[in-house]
């Protein structure tokens, strides 16, 4: 009888962007803000986490914005693999138009993300049904890579890995590790195959 090994996956959040986002702006900064979020840099930060096991880590999937990216790199060095993929992006976002507004950038990115959860704010964009989906879909390719390598890592954002953790749970795998939703945050699930008899 032979003893399987674990299963892995480790979800890391991107680091924090290096744009600022103070004061109180129009809808048309706001939008200029996202388009400057998704292009800025990562501010330097160092991770050192005992559970992630950095020697066997060969590979890391990662979206295609460039801060999913840059935090691998800066995570796991300049030699490992990324996998980029469009499915590991972050949900998006849409600013709606209030004509002669303004308020913080924050208020402006609850708001949106608010209408757009109701289904009021996904025009020319995916609906967060669509999006659910792709989690769905990013949560399995993870799970498929972890079931024939052992282990899979994936940096990418807040949103898109909260819904993927969840998709783990649905589908029997135990989180060992929560560390939320933060910049540079952990989170890891472990699957144990039943015994295979020889």
């Amino acid at each position: 009888m032979d003893t399987p090994k674990p299963r892995r996956i480790f979800l890391i959040r991107h680091a924090r962007p290096q744009v600022s986002s103070k004061g109180f702006v129009s809808a048309s900064h706001a939008r200029q803000y996202i388009s400057d979020y998704d292009a800025a840099e990562v501010e330097e930060f160092v991770l050192t986490h005992e559970a992630i096991p950095f020697k066997d880590i060969r590979k890391v999937h990662c979206s295609t914005l460039v801060r999913s990216q840059l935090t691998a790199k800066a995570i796991f060095g300049e030699e490992v693999q990324l996998i980029i993929d469009a499915n590991f992006r972050e949900f998006e976002r849409r600013i709606f138009s209030l004509p002669f507004i303004h308020l913080p950038i924050k208020l402006w990115l609850i708001g949106a993300r608010i209408l757009w959860f109701l289904g009021f704010n996904s025009r020319g964009i995916e609906t967060f049904k669509q999006a659910r989906q792709r989690a769905r879909a990013a949560a399995m390719q993870l799970v498929n890579e972890a079931t024939q390598e052992t282990i899979a890592v994936l940096v990418a954002h807040g949103l898109l890995n909260f819904f993927i953790r969840r998709e783990l749970k649905r589908l029997g795998w135990l989180q060992t590790i929560k560390g939320g939703s933060t910049f540079v945050s952990v989170n890891a699930f472990e699957y144990i195959p039943a015994e295979i008899t020889s």
